[in-house]
């Protein structure tokens, strides 16, 4: 094979991130990836009906419109339509009510009650400064923040998820942001939590939680045609065994530290090779696909309107669940988030057959079948959806990892969300994305700023290579229209 001068292992979010910003300051770039498709969490596939194409990972995406990479990158301009439900997300609880998080802050601070003033204090002033918050919590962690608000923003707010909650008295409010800080995948309430809880809570009332028109995977297919109109090639069906088999200037890995480990063997001094052994992986996320007859019948008509639906019950079960999963103790009620992407893009129905895309919460290398757990949690706030179900599959948390290795256990997050492991991923090391072998990068999501379809990782790893590598200090344009660097 030709010698180039960037290959990355893996077409995950952060994989093509990496080799677009790589291949947009003029070098040449290979991507290899060991499925037949590219996208990783971004895949689609026909599950059981040749004409209902089924997120086979990650289905709603707030990043996407949110983070610096995507900002500049420009999907829409690229043909990419990011649709926005009415409803954010919803939380059902019992006796046929939900809390409602709506696009529009008003009316869901109408929906609160008497909470209501109090999720608008919480809400608004991250509103108001959304870029900034976004970016700071978006970022490599090791610079100072653009807007100087936000952690000031954050920092009290954080607080009061840790200590009362953010003030909220009411169960839903209380619900309301429970489930959003359950995105977290880790221990409740947490620090990390209450800022991812914040993050995506504002975001909401922001620029939302969108879902691709088509599925998931037109933001893989975006960037991979950008990539191949400024060179770069995309090889499937290629799997890396060893970076020996690599011959390359610089190697981008989409992988977690054990991939690296795998790949790199005894090339890695011990040192490191026993930090990468420390790396902790989080619980699990067990799938269900459902292809259904009709829309869900939710008990709370309203809930049908949300683009993500969480059902976890009240603050404390959520994070009664939530906790066991982490202490890996297998639950007959696992957290559930679940999405009917009709509902947002009415194309996705066809012939009245639509999919559902459910995750369960659970522990780590559970083996279990998720559908009859996800089946229930869902019946308990829409009695009869069994009736619609026309077809189902369930892979097990442990089974996702033989999907995908970046995967352990099913941990969709490539390492567990904690305090440490928020700014020290995978190591303790002021540069996270370089290794100690000479050229070789992390570029995945076990790397700051870590989970999510943002593409920061292989950004700020692609950066990071740039500037060592190939002594290019000036960041490439991203945007449609644009060419080389600033």
């Amino acid at each position: 094979m030709t010698r180039v001068d960037v290959a990355v292992v893996g077409s995950g979010p952060n994989g093509l991130a990496a080799a677009v910003t790589m291949a947009r300051a003029g070098l040449t770039v290979h991507v290899h990836e060991q499925a037949a498709t590219i996208g990783g969490g971004l895949r689609a596939q026909a599950l059981f009906d040749a004409e209902v194409r089924h997120d086979v990972c990650a289905a709603v995406h707030p990043m996407a419109a949110a983070s610096a990479f995507f900002r500049e990158f420009d999907l829409a301009a690229r043909g990419v339509t990011l649709l926005r439900a009415p409803i954010a997300y919803a939380h059902p609880l019992d006796g046929g009510a939900a809390a409602l998080a709506h696009h529009d802050l008003t009316e869901t601070c109408e929906g609160l009650g008497p909470d209501g003033r109090r999720w608008r204090r919480l809400m608004a002033p991250l509103m108001r400064h959304s870029t900034g918050v976004t970016d700071f919590l978006l970022s490599s962690q090791r610079s100072l923040p653009p807007d100087f608000a936000a952690p000031l923003l954050l920092g009290p707010r954080v607080l009061g998820h840790l200590l009362r909650t953010n003030g909220l008295r009411t169960e839903a409010g209380r619900a309301l942001l429970t489930g959003v800080a359950a995105h977290a995948m880790g221990r409740l309430p947490s620090a990390p939590a209450g800022a991812i809880a914040l993050l995506l809570g504002h975001l909401a009332h922001a620029t939302g939680w969108p879902l691709p028109q088509g599925g998931s995977v037109r933001i893989a297919d975006a960037l991979a045609d950008d990539l191949r109109a400024h060179g770069g090639t995309v090889h499937t069906d290629r799997r890396i065994t060893d970076l020996a088999e690599l011959d390359a200037r610089v190697i981008m890995l989409d992988t977690t530290p054990r991939g690296l480990a795998a790949l790199a063997g005894d090339r890695l001094p011990p040192r490191y090779r026993r930090a990468l052994d420390r790396y902790r992986y989080g619980p699990g996320a067990a799938k269900a696909d459902f292809l259904v007859g009709g829309p869900i019948p939710w008990a709370a008509p309203e809930v049908g309107r949300a683009g993500t639906v969480h059902l976890g019950g009240t603050r404390p079960a959520t994070i009664a669940t939530e906790n066991a999963a982490v202490r890996g103790e297998a639950g007959e009620e696992p957290f559930v988030l679940l999405v009917d992407p009709a509902v947002t893009d009415p194309g996705r129905a066809v012939g009245g057959r639509r999919p559902v895309w459910a995750y369960a919460h659970v522990p780590n290398g559970d083996t279990r079948d998720p559908v009859p757990l996800i089946t229930r949690r869902i019946e308990r706030y829409a009695p009869g959806f069994t009736d619609t179900v026309i077809a189902s599959r369930g892979v097990s948390a442990a089974a996702y990892e033989t999907y995908n290795p970046n995967y352990p256990g099913g941990d969709i997050g490539a390492g567990a969300v904690t305090l440490t492991q928020s700014v020290f991923r995978p190591v303790a090391a002021w540069n996270p994305y370089r290794t100690p072998l000479p050229g070789v990068y992390l570029c995945s999501a076990s790397t700051p700023p870590g989970p999510g379809v943002h593409g920061m990782c292989g950004y700020f790893a692609a950066r990071a290579a740039l500037h060592r590598e190939f002594d290019v200090s000036t960041a490439p344009r991203l945007g449609p229209c644009d060419r080389g660097a600033r």
